[in-house]
């Protein structure tokens, strides 16, 4: 979700207009709806002093992590209305360094972070910290491991269990056994999330810049880079170590963010290009079948649940999109464009309220964005064929 630095782009010049992406078919198509508005902000969530770069909810509480070191813990009273009112509670988790993206497993928050390491929180009352990775144990069994020590370009010799530079997305395995993470200094780690230890680093996945990762429930790992590509990794039945399945090219510039559908077969990658590519077929079979358009500058994040796909851009907006909602089924509706925050949107997460007695459904989307503020977005998604069309 975060743009590379040194030898790909800089996080200014990533935010610039990028020549669009032309050689992909258009997927969206423009709902002309007859109902009121889909959409509106229910929250502005003010404490942070910078961008806010990582969102996650879990329960009642709404986490959201910033440049500005810290990770604040907003909580709402549970209610059956979506219209919650969220408080800032009384922890502010210090980090000592800018975050950079938040994953939940089990009862451990992991964060990663601006000096290369990441960071593990009890998820408690107290929200203390567990664990540093790599832990001082990894780094000595690494150290006297032989044939163990890397040179990453820019960095004196390390062993293979550090980052040595921002780590810059994190992901979790479907079991919530393994922990990933890319970085800007090209690596892909693997880390089990039970004792915290460093199993598996391929120090050179891309060429350029890591920005982004996702996990699919089938153990399929996708990386996006600044090198322009999202690469397909999977530990293979016949292989000890995690492999290379595929390397997916279609983007003109640097890959920002990745997200995943629900069950996984269709992945979505936003780039500098300022168009999402949805790639279809699942594992390493998939193919790009054409392209979201309508943000006006680079795609920051994206975020998926159930059939829609939020996307959020450096034209300071989010556009909501839905799977299916097209002429006869196909193709993707754009539902809503969310525009009142004041700078690039960075980070994004979404929630869906069940239905009360009818066949609309309720969703809740947090947006995080560089104007330090964190949104609540109240949406409702009537049945496809429903108030309007395509």
């Amino acid at each position: 979700m975060v743009i590379a630095e040194r030898g790909a782009l800089s996080e200014s010049s990533s935010i610039e207009s990028q020549p669009s992406l032309l050689s992909l078919p258009s997927l969206s198509l423009h709902l002309k709806s007859s109902l009121p508005p889909l959409c509106q902000c229910i929250s502005t969530l003010k404490g942070h002093s910078s961008y806010v770069s990582g969102i996650l909810v879990l329960g009642n509480s709404l986490y959201s992590g910033s440049s500005d070191r810290q990770i604040q813990i907003w909580t709402t009273t549970p209610s059956q209305s979506s219209d919650k009112t969220y408080h800032s509670g009384h922890e502010v988790i210090d980090c000592k360094s800018a975050v950079k993206s938040l994953v939940i497993s089990g009862d451990n928050l992991f964060s990663s972070h601006q000096d290369h390491k990441i960071r593990v929180w009890r998820i408690d009352r107290h929200h203390g910290l567990r664990a540093t990775l790599p832990t001082c144990k990894d780094r000595l069994l690494s150290f006297l491991s032989p044939g163990k020590h890397v040179k990453p370009r820019r960095s004196r010799t390390r062993t293979w269990v550090y980052h040595v530079d921002v780590v810059s997305g994190l992901a979790i395995s479907d079991d919530g056994s393994l922990l990933y993470s890319v970085s800007w200094d090209r690596s892909l780690k693997a880390w089990r999330t039970s004792d915290f230890k460093c199993i598996e680093s391929i120090p050179d996945a891309h060429h350029d810049a890591i920005n982004a990762v996702a996990v699919s429930k089938d153990g399929f790992i996708y990386t996006g880079s600044a090198d322009m590509t999202v690469k397909v990794w999977k530990k293979l039945p016949s292989a000890k170590n995690i492999s290379l399945v595929a390397t997916l090219e279609r983007h003109k510039s640097a890959v920002n963010a990745l997200a995943l559908s629900t069950e996984g077969t269709v992945l979505y990658s936003g780039a500098c290009d300022r168009s999402v590519v949805v790639w279809e077929g699942g594992g390493g079979g998939m193919e790009a079948v054409g392209a979201l358009r309508g943000h006006t500058k680079a795609i920051l994040c994206l975020s998926t649940m159930a059939d829609l796909v939020c996307s959020g851009s450096a034209d300071k907006s989010v556009r909501v999109w839905r799977r299916g909602g097209g002429d006869k089924g196909g193709g993707y509706s754009c539902l809503a464009v969310l525009e009142l925050h004041a700078g690039p949107i960075k980070s994004l997460a979404m929630l869906r309220v069940e239905p009360c007695g009818n066949e609309t459904s309720t969703y809740l989307v947090y947006s995080g964005s560089m104007d330090c503020d964190v949104k609540v977005w109240k949406l409702l998604v009537p049945p496809v064929g429903v108030g309007g069309d395509a």
